[in-house]
């Protein structure tokens, strides 16, 4: 055999076997994967870790396999816990979610995990940074509505963060005078105490009304958002303060509410228990 066709043939085999070797590592990757969707389903996710983390390596193009390895690695993070090593790995889960969101911008899944790990990080030991972190998770369902408008999770989310620092700027305020939440308006509180407080937690309180609003509407039998919209009208009457009979009316919607909730989670409950429950995929084979 003369000199180039014993080239052609040599570059013939090796393409064969550069073929042969990518084959098998695809084959590997997708055990990993199949592995570490086992060791999620049971909750080690430690476990499920190291195997998306194989299957990545394997078969950088392998679908689902960096969705799931960020998705495992945001079950690892710890809610309100600021040490390093559990701030690192939300900063891991969320760049790996940033990256599946660069390939595919209307990614729900991704936006609603980066604002779930922003949540859960939020420590109020450290002020600033847990006013910014709310901030970034209420952004990140924004964009979820702003695929899907319906999305109930979505606009519950936003209700709570938006409670959730009426709820602390109350605190603060009443703390600061010496007194605590009566859960009722707090009409017995000072105007220098209260008055203040109204203007800060207005905007709050309009926008949390509106998305709890929201998400009950889109999920009728959302006992959650039923249960915050009872909070949110308690704070609605720190803001109607020295208006008696606006106070009154936030009151009886918070009672109503109330009632609402706990009878719709009843009905949920008695739902759930007649039929069975599992760790399933969905269409798009993101983990549920």
């Amino acid at each position: 055999m003369n000199r180039p066709a014993r080239l052609w043939a040599l570059g013939i085999t090796l393409a064969g076997m550069v073929l042969y070797m990518n084959g098998c590592a695809q084959l590997e990757a997708r055990d990993q994967l199949n592995k570490g969707v086992d060791a999620y389903r049971n909750a080690h996710y430690e476990e499920a870790i190291d195997h998306f983390q194989r299957a990545t390596q394997l078969d950088p193009t392998l679908p689902t396999a960096k969705e799931y390895l960020a998705t495992a690695l945001a079950q690892n993070v710890a809610p309100g816990l600021d040490t390093p090593e559990n701030l690192k790995t939300a900063k891991e889960s969320i760049k790996i979610f940033e990256e599946v969101l660069a390939k595919d911008p209307n990614d729900v899944n991704s936006m609603k995990q980066i604002a779930g790990i922003y949540f859960n990080i939020a420590n109020r030991n450290n002020p600033q940074q847990w006013e910014e972190d709310l901030d970034n998770a209420e952004d990140w369902q924004k964009k979820v509505l702003a695929v899907d408008p319906k999305d109930p999770e979505a606009a519950y989310t936003v209700g709570v963060i938006n409670w959730t620092k009426a709820h602390e700027n109350l605190l603060k305020a009443l703390q600061d005078a010496g007194l605590n939440d009566d859960g009722k308006g707090n009409t017995k509180a000072p105007k220098k105490v209260m008055e203040p407080l109204a203007k800060e937690n207005a905007p709050l309180v309009e926008e949390s009304l509106k998305y709890l609003n929201q998400a009950v509407q889109n999920r009728s039998n959302y006992d959650d958002a039923m249960q915050y919209l009872n909070l949110i009208y308690r704070a609605k009457a720190d803001v109607d303060y020295g208006n008696a009979d606006a106070v009154k009316e936030d009151m009886a919607e918070a009672q109503d509410w109330t009632s609402k909730a706990m009878s719709t989670r009843k009905a949920n409950e008695a739902a759930k228990n007649a039929g069975p429950q599992g760790i399933t995929m969905d269409n798009s084979g993101n983990l549920k």
